[in-house]
């Protein structure tokens, strides 16, 4: 057990978060609890989905059952211990596990005193980290990523996963105008990765014809980086860059349930935004991209199809993310001519969601800017739907849910 200096203390730190874009590498962990409130937040904690690579097991006993285990088996690469002794049971109970510790052995005590001297002797004496209980899981999963988040260590991105309740539903349109408003009007780098392979629009809507793309990431599997990336990405303007799907019919396109692993944890590992439009469809890929998202876009049209739709959706998304925030619902193609819809008031309440962005039906207007392959946001920058795109976007970045008037967002980004 190696010494990890911290500068605050259990009474000063803010409370851990587990923010969507954090990522825990592959390591294995042991927990050893003496409460049921505990032991249940580490069981939860480890089916949470940003542990999905590490192995991690809970047992009752706190330090005595892992000196116990320890002395005849390997340690983990991380031990969990909660522990209610006094100050001199407890050194004497890490001390004996310290024996038999390997050198690369980190320790978590969770304790039950808010004890500034506590928390400073425990880190003297080669403990990681000193957490307070109650502990939740949220804040389980963001202690154990910070502790092995290295120092200094480029800010992680986000992925921000793009879905529609039904075909025609227009995903791909709030997608794209979403990606080249964060990229305009908040400012950020964005990739766009259109995931439709055999029909994605993203070419269209853009107007560009790409050499390179989405399927080449695939292909290169193994040997995939950031410069190869960069040489496969299309720029269209200096902070969106595209990847565009291949078009072509010649044969199935049967993916892995793993096949944009390899790309996701890329995009993740630099500091760019990275939207992934997903196509209309159910497989074990898509799944696992909805599943692996820091946010997910449900775009969504007011009619009683999208809902029974969006309910199913919503219903797995709860028990695949249980701990992450509700996706963010958008309502699409308001207003359109002799159709009867729901309102959206009604709809929102009816599927238990805050409405993030209302698009009004404007055939002139969307069907204009796609013929010409532009955004709405260089065709009418001051339209309500490029005012919507706009707070959706830097309500992604900024990750919170309250809507931004368009006024207040470069006095909002420069605060």
């Amino acid at each position: 057990m190696s010494p990890k200096p911290e500068d605050s203390t259990p009474a000063s730190r803010p409370s851990e978060t587990a923010p969507g874009s954090i990522v825990i590498p592959q390591i294995t962990i042991g927990a050893f609890c003496e409460t049921s409130g505990v032991a249940n937040a580490a069981g939860a904690a480890a089916s949470d989905r940003r542990m999905q690579r590490t192995r991690m097991s809970v047992q009752m006993g706190g330090l005595p059952a892992a000196i116990e285990l320890y002395r005849s088996s390997p340690t983990p690469n991380l031990i969990i211990a909660e522990s209610s002794a006094d100050e001199a049971t407890l050194f004497g109970q890490l001390e004996a596990l310290a024996e038999h510790c390997l050198t690369s052995t980190r320790v978590l005590v969770v304790g039950h005193r808010n004890d500034v001297t506590l928390f400073r002797d425990l880190l003297e004496r080669g403990v990681s980290d000193y957490v307070v209980a109650p502990v939740d899981v949220v804040g389980l999963v963001g202690t154990i990523a910070r502790l092995y988040r290295e120092s200094g260590a480029q800010r992680l991105g986000k992925l921000c996963a793009f879905i529609g309740t039904r075909g025609g539903a227009g995903s791909s349109t709030v997608a794209h105008n979403t990606a080249f408003a964060i990229a305009g009007e908040v400012g950020r780098d964005v990739l766009l990765a259109d995931l439709d392979l055999p029909f994605g629009t993203v070419g269209l809507d853009f107007n560009i014809e790409a050499p390179h793309g989405i399927l080449d990431a695939i292909h290169e599997a193994g040997r995939l980086d950031d410069v190869l990336l960069d040489r496969l990405m299309t720029m269209r303007t200096e902070r969106l860059n595209l990847l565009t799907p291949p078009l072509a019919l010649g044969g199935a396109y049967d993916l892995r349930e793993t096949e944009f692993d390899e790309l996701a944890e890329l995009a993740r590992s630099s500091a760019r935004l990275t939207v992934l439009d997903l196509p209309h469809m159910w497989t074990s890929w898509v799944r696992r991209r909805l599943i692996d998202a820091d946010e997910v876009v449900i775009t969504a049209t007011p009619d009683l199809a999208s809902m029974r739709n969006l309910k199913g959706i919503l219903e797995f998304l709860k028990n695949a993310r249980p701990h992450d925030a509700p996706p963010k619902l958008v309502l699409n193609q308001i207003g359109l001519p002799k159709r009867a819809e729901i309102k959206p008031a009604a709809f929102a309440e009816a599927v238990g969601l805050q409405l993030q962005a209302e698009i009004a039906f404007d055939a002139k207007l969307f069907g204009g800017a796609a013929n010409n392959g532009q955004m709405i946001g260089e065709v009418a920058p001051r339209s309500s739907p490029a005012r919507a795109f706009a707070e959706l976007g830097l309500g992604l970045v900024v990750a919170r849910e309250a809507k931004v008037e368009r006024r207040g967002l470069k006095r909002l980004l420069k605060r």
